[in-house]
């Protein structure tokens, strides 16, 4: 942020403090024109492991690594100047230890500039909540549906529903005990989402959970309509950015095809007239 700015980028503390009050709005980016578009209108961006679907082509986040969060995390951070930048701890970067992840997240926040990291987990990682707070670094949990578990889990499944329903309250308290200063609740049932907002302290920021939440958050591709390879119930099109592209492209093709483009606005000539 620019030393002569009157803004100031916002903090962990700032989104606590916005428990119970006015929505929090967190949409992803991974790249610096996205996050230009969307830094006005967020209190937090989200540079997530979902770019290894979004932007690589990959069949789950499980193949994103350190390198692509630190390069997508560096471009999201040129273009942010209000929003709070949280980035994701890829999968094996901090499951083995409180002192693995420690290393590793150290390693996101100082090559990018972010205000926090995210991790998955709920009561089994606890400790590792714990032992990065204490050592300075703000996180963002994350329980219900954490898709770097989708092959333990069995699929892309809602999270929470009978009996599942007490291991889900016992996580976001844990996380919360922990020291996160907010949790991500993804793919839970509204009701259990609703409970878990009103018991833990710590803001809530849903993704497929309703809007009993304390915030909300969507993959930026996704809303507006740019990534159209499916469709997940919880996510509303905001735009239709993808097909407006392709219709631009094919226009395009026809042109270059038709030789109308470029037209003579579009060239230079031989000589400039005096």
């Amino acid at each position: 942020m620019s030393a002569s700015s009157n803004t100031r980028q916002k903090m962990p503390a700032d989104i606590v403090a916005m428990k119970g009050g006015a929505p929090i709005v967190c949409l992803t980016a991974y790249t610096t024109p996205i996050a230009k578009v969307v830094d006005p209108h967020c209190d937090l961006v989200l540079v997530g492991d979902s770019v290894g679907m979004v932007l690589h082509g990959l069949p789950s986040t499980l193949g994103v690594t350190m390198e692509m969060m630190v390069m997508h995390g560096q471009a999201v951070a040129r273009g942010l100047q209000n929003a709070l930048m949280v980035i994701d701890m890829p999968f094996g970067s901090y499951e083995e230890s409180p002192q693995q992840a420690f290393a590793n997240a150290a390693i996101l926040m100082a090559e990018t500039g972010a205000g926090a990291v995210k991790l998955e987990g709920g009561q089994h990682m606890a400790e590792t909540i714990a032992f990065l707070v204490a050592r300075g670094i703000p996180v963002m949990a994350h329980i219900g549906l954490t898709p770097q578990s989708v092959n333990t889990l069995g699929g892309y499944k809602v999270q929470g529903r009978g009996e599942d329903r007490a291991r889900l309250i016992a996580d976001a308290r844990a996380v919360a005990d922990a020291g996160a200063f907010s949790v991500v609740l993804e793919k839970v049932p509204q009701g259990l989402a609703d409970q878990i907002t009103a018991e833990i302290d710590i803001p809530t920021v849903g993704i497929g959970a309703g809007a009993g939440c304390d915030g909300q958050v969507l993959v930026v591709d996704d809303m507006l309509g740019l990534f159209t390879e499916f469709k997940p119930k919880f996510v509303k099109r905001f735009g239709a950015l993808g097909e407006a592209a392709d219709q631009a492209v094919s226009d395009y093709a026809a042109e270059v095809r038709a030789r109308s483009f470029p037209g003579p606005e579009h060239v230079f000539a031989d000589e400039v007239k005096k």
